[in-house]
């Protein structure tokens, strides 16, 4: 009986399972510790090998001294440590090989001579390389739970939604910073005429927070917190009116309440 064929994958849906990775590695410590087995085994070309910071030369010079190593432990300690770090350059390279498209193409590089250094004969192939390496560079920034699938298409979405977030984290700003033009003069209105508005109790603990944040209030959070702290200070003077203990108040002041009240009200 004959196999039923198998549909073909869609190629812009993102992977069911994201693939294991190593992540951030202290490197120079690694190196550091194989570099202390090769010394304890009295390797003698231990003055050959690179810094700890030469990632790659290191790990050559290791693999060619290997023998160096005396006990089995020891063999097998090092070894499996440079498994490790190996993969680490793997998961590294496609990152910094990306990278170096950009600037090629941006330097005016074309893809017919982008082939030879990306192993493939001609430009289209050269393009499609560089996108499935693209997906690399998306999936280290991707805010979602599976990474981008190595397809042409599945980059090409990725850089999609990437740009509808990127738009819309950027009128999210423009629009929190429209707000802060609103409401930073009508904070320190409440301010300039605290003193009849301070209550020695909740009044007077909100306007000590605006005060405290006004003179340096410029990331997003310290904007939010502004208008949490305007938000109080006007819910606790609502409260004093209804009683009553605002009748004291200037009609500067009361003026710059009734400013607070309409701008948050809108």
């Amino acid at each position: 009986m004959p196999r039923p064929k198998q549909k073909p994958g869609t190629p812009t849906k993102p992977l069911l399972k994201r693939p294991v990775r190593i992540g951030s590695l202290d490197t120079a410590a690694l190196i550091g510790e194989l570099r202390q087995l090769h010394e304890d085994a009295e390797d003698p070309n231990i003055g050959r090998m690179p810094a700890d910071e030469e990632l790659f030369g290191a790990l050559l010079y290791l693999e060619a001294n290997a023998s160096a190593l005396k006990t089995e432990a020891a063999r097998r300690a090092a070894a499996t440590k440079r498994v490790l770090l190996w993969e680490y350059v793997r998961e590294r390279a496609d990152l910094h090989q990306a990278k170096a498209i950009e600037h090629a193409r941006a330097a005016g590089t074309e893809w017919a001579d982008l082939a030879p250094a990306l192993a493939v004969k001609a430009a289209s192939a050269a393009y499609n390389k560089a996108r499935r390496l693209q997906a690399a560079v998306l999936a280290a920034l991707s805010r979602s739970d599976h990474p981008v699938r190595r397809t042409p298409e599945a980059v090409r979405e990725a850089e999609r939604q990437a740009a509808i977030r990127a738009v819309s984290e950027r009128q999210a700003e423009e629009q929190a910073a429209r707000r802060h033009s609103l409401l930073s003069p009508v904070a320190q209105r409440l301010i300039a005429y605290r003193s009849t508005l301070d209550d020695d109790d909740e009044v007077t603990f909100w306007l000590d927070q605006i005060e405290a944040l006004l003179p340096d209030c410029h990331t997003p959070t310290q904007l939010v917190s502004l208008r949490k702290y305007v938000e109080a200070a006007v819910r606790e003077l609502t409260k004093a009116e209804r009683k009553g203990s605002l009748s004291a108040a200037s009609a500067d002041a009361l003026a710059a309440y009734r400013a607070a009240v309409s701008l948050l009200s809108e």
